[in-house]
């Protein structure tokens, strides 16, 4: 009877004070039209470079340091920007197609913020969980917040997500039409 009086009086103590708590979460939505996501792939013989639009996207802040966030991409609006003309629309259509990400069957691509490490004023350590073509890995990389503004620089391996196309991890004689497996992604976020 004792011990449960005692539990009682813990859970009693605990409910008042996560009552009082005062709790400084903020969540500050991404201003989509002044973001940008650009990605970059290599092969062999050199590179290709896009972007790619967010769909919806926040960064929730407590007292002012970042503790997690959201974003959604929308993997139809996948671009490239070096190719112009019929290049330019057969490498998009590629990309789009079941041989890259799939976008009729999967138009988008998520990232969650799973845990936040600070590392210095304004510079953080994130883990999130990537889902790419509904398959869903753990990813860690740097993120910088200045005032209204975040930034993020990603890799990428996109055979995790079932992307193999080129691969030399999967097909052999590839030669020059070799596609490393690895991508860039960099963001440059305004909230």
């Amino acid at each position: 009877m004792k011990t449960f009086k005692n539990l009682a009086l813990i859970a009693l103590i605990a409910v008042f004070t996560f009552s009082f708590t005062k709790v400084n979460a903020q969540q500050k939505e991404i201003k989509i039209a002044n973001s940008n996501v650009i990605w970059k792939g290599y092969k062999v013989t050199g590179s290709h470079e896009g972007t790619i639009s967010l769909k919806s996207g926040f960064l929730t802040f407590n007292d002012n340091k970042l503790t997690g966030g959201e974003f959604v991409m929308d993997m139809n609006t996948i671009v490239t920007t070096d190719l112009q003309g019929e290049y330019k629309g057969k490498l998009e259509g590629h990309l789009k197609s079941d041989d890259f990400f799939g976008v009729e069957k999967h138009p988008t691509a998520k990232l969650v913020i799973s845990k936040v490490n600070a590392t210095g004023k304004n510079s953080y350590k994130v883990t999130g969980d990537l889902t790419i073509k509904g398959i869903t890995n753990v990813i860690t990389f740097d993120l910088s917040v200045y005032g209204n503004k975040a930034n993020a620089a990603l890799k990428i391996d996109r055979t995790k997500y079932d992307v193999r196309y080129g691969s030399t991890s999967f097909f052999d004689n590839l030669k020059d039409k070799a596609i490393y497996d690895e991508f860039d992604l960099v963001a440059d976020l305004e909230f």
